[in-house]
């Protein structure tokens, strides 16, 4: 069954979130200063990211709401026992810092350029689709997709195979005419895989020892991969 349509994933895959994220928090807190709880900036850095991982983790078992576990995220590291209003307002506060550093990967525009005369192209991101559809906006590509999923607003986040098939189903797709592009490798291409479509794990950072994964190291491969289709089966020589 030949591909029709990428589906893609945003942060970390078409533009640089975690580069972002980093400038914006040390920008925000030379204004509001480190918490007493980290030594340097960077320690705190970490933890930011941590705590990211581990609120969303909660979001998506349902523990907590999408603003809620941003709110919750701020309370842990600060240490502090804030109300919503103070907890949300420091949060915006980083937040103006954050959209300040973002950015397109470089290869990101070229690619979906190239694509967009052979196939569809939609977005499947774990976030809410407020700041996702505005953050496109903002990067000036939101008009190379024809849909925007997003987990806060599906109920259900990758690498569930219900999001997937979610999204194939806004396309009206069957999942093997849908590859799946995403940093992540288990919750992207390995949780596209397990729904039915093809994953293709972009690998910037070239760590490599998924060997049954799809895996690339820049968008730049991706026309070639797609377009020698063959469901992926002879493209052994990028892994």
């Amino acid at each position: 069954m030949p591909i029709r349509a990428v589906l893609w994933d945003i942060d970390d895959t078409l533009f640089d979130h975690t580069g972002a994220d980093r400038a914006g928090m040390r920008r925000h807190l030379a204004g509001v200063g480190l918490p007493g709880a980290f030594s340097s900036v960077d320690q705190a850095l970490g933890r930011w990211r941590e705590l990211a991982d581990l609120h969303w983790a909660r979001f998506v078992a349902g523990e907590t709401d999408f603003p809620g576990q941003r709110r919750d995220r701020v309370r842990d590291f600060l240490g502090l026992a804030l109300g919503d209003a103070e907890a949300e307002a420091w949060f915006e506060q980083h937040v103006v810092h954050y959209e300040a550093a973002w950015k397109l990967f470089p290869d990101s525009l070229a690619v979906l350029d190239l694509l967009a005369t052979d196939y569809r192209q939609a977005v499947l991101s774990n976030a809410s689709i407020l700041n996702q559809d505005r953050k496109l906006r903002v990067l000036g590509v939101r008009d190379h997709f024809e849909a925007v999923l997003c987990s806060a607003e599906l109920g259900v986040a990758k690498p569930d195979a219900a999001a997937f098939r979610a999204a194939c189903d806004a396309l009206a797709l069957a999942p093997g005419e849908v590859a799946y592009v995403g940093n992540e490798p288990d919750i992207d291409a390995g949780g596209a895989v397990a729904a039915g479509l093809a994953g293709i794990w972009l690998d910037r950072g070239g760590l490599g020892g998924r060997p049954e994964l799809v895996r690339i190291t820049g968008l730049g491969q991706l026309p070639g991969l797609l377009r020698g289709d063959t469901r992926f089966g002879a493209l052994s020589a990028i892994g």
